[in-house]
């Protein structure tokens, strides 16, 4: 595919991404028109007269669809581009965002806040810092002789996951009906309780991220080619792969602390990304970040219209992403292994 062509298709994937966007907001048990969103939209950003008798739309606009379909794109943004960093970095198809112990760490940290709150009243704050923890010990683990294998690293992580996936099963144990409840319903990831300050957290660090890896793109191209070719092109592979996998992880902790546990996407959209602009890096971040947000918009729009109780996003995402894998390694599996 050529560069032009790569443009064209991330500014298609931006139109329709903005144009589901604006079809989420108004779709759920409570109907908004174009109309009606636009009116709000506009009097918030001071571009047109207010409407008195839409003030019941305002609120579920601003309060609970708004900040929810933004922090799906964030969340999905972060996902994806963590994704790619970790397989590029591994130069291993398989790897996703939660394989340093992201997931169980923050999992960990949520189950601790709700068993026992008056110890650790703040449940995010506690998943995120729980979230690095498990991230530093596996790091620290992965380093006891020196180096910093790739191989070393994801198993460290698979052995730190397990640690603290026996934490959170002791805590179930634990804990009373309505924590289990509460806990179980964690895991299985939502945004249920999205704010405009988890959309500002998460935006901040994927952004910045965003921008510098697609810029650095053709460090990740390299470094796919293995650390002997990193260094004869004079790139330092260990340097800049303990950069990116920080990144990564920072994305990972900051969208797993506000969203729960989301599984499949930072798996999945990277292939899929793969499929419209190829390995290449400098084109393959930011197309991996426009799906991943498309992605996550809709499945979380399904998710709270399909029934009248709302389905956890982690199922939601579990029943689509798993398919679509199947059949990408079936018919496209070249794609995957790099062929």
């Amino acid at each position: 595919m050529t560069f032009r062509r790569k443009i064209t298709t991330l500014a298609v994937l931006s139109l329709l991404l903005f144009a589901f966007w604006a079809v989420s907001l108004r779709l759920g048990d409570y109907g908004i028109s174009f109309g009606e969103l636009w009116t709000l939209l506009a009097e918030k950003l001071g571009l047109g007269p207010g409407d008195s008798s839409l003030k019941v739309h305002g609120i579920i606009l601003f309060q609970a669809r708004l900040p929810r379909a933004l922090l799906a794109l964030s969340a999905g943004l972060s996902l994806s581009v963590a994704g790619a960093l970790y397989q590029a970095c591994f130069r291993n198809p398989l790897v996703e965002p939660y394989i340093l112990g992201v997931s169980s760490g923050a999992a960990a940290g949520a189950a601790l806040s709700i068993v026992f709150p008056h110890v650790f009243p703040q449940g995010q704050l506690s998943s995120f810092v729980f979230a690095l923890l498990s991230v530093y010990v596996t790091y620290t683990l992965a380093t006891m002789r020196g180096e910093t294998p790739a191989v070393a690293l994801v198993l460290s992580g698979i052995i730190i996951a397990s640690v603290f996936s026996a934490f959170v099963g002791v805590m179930k144990y634990l804990a009373m009906d309505t924590q289990l409840r509460e806990i179980t319903f964690w895991m299985m990831g939502g945004l249920y309780y999205a704010s405009f300050f988890d959309v500002a957290l998460n935006l901040g660090a994927g952004l910045p991220v965003l921008l510098l890896m697609s810029l650095q793109g053709w460090k990740l191209n390299i470094l796919t080619l293995g650390d002997n070719e990193a260094r004869s092109l004079g790139i330092d592979p260990k340097r800049f792969r303990l950069a990116a996998v920080a990144a990564a992880t920072l994305l990972a902790a900051f969208c797993v602390s506000s969203c729960g546990i989301i599984a499949w996407v930072g798996l999945m959209v990277p292939h899929a990304a793969r499929l419209f602009f190829g390995p290449d890096h400098r084109a393959l971040i930011p197309g991996a970040a426009l799906l991943g947000g498309f992605y996550l918009l809709v499945c979380d729009t399904m998710a709270r219209t399909l029934t009248a109780a709302e389905i956890p996003l982690g199922i939601v995402t579990s029943v689509t992403g798993a398919p679509y894998l199947i059949w990408l390694l079936r018919s496209r599996g070249r794609i995957i292994y790099g062929g």
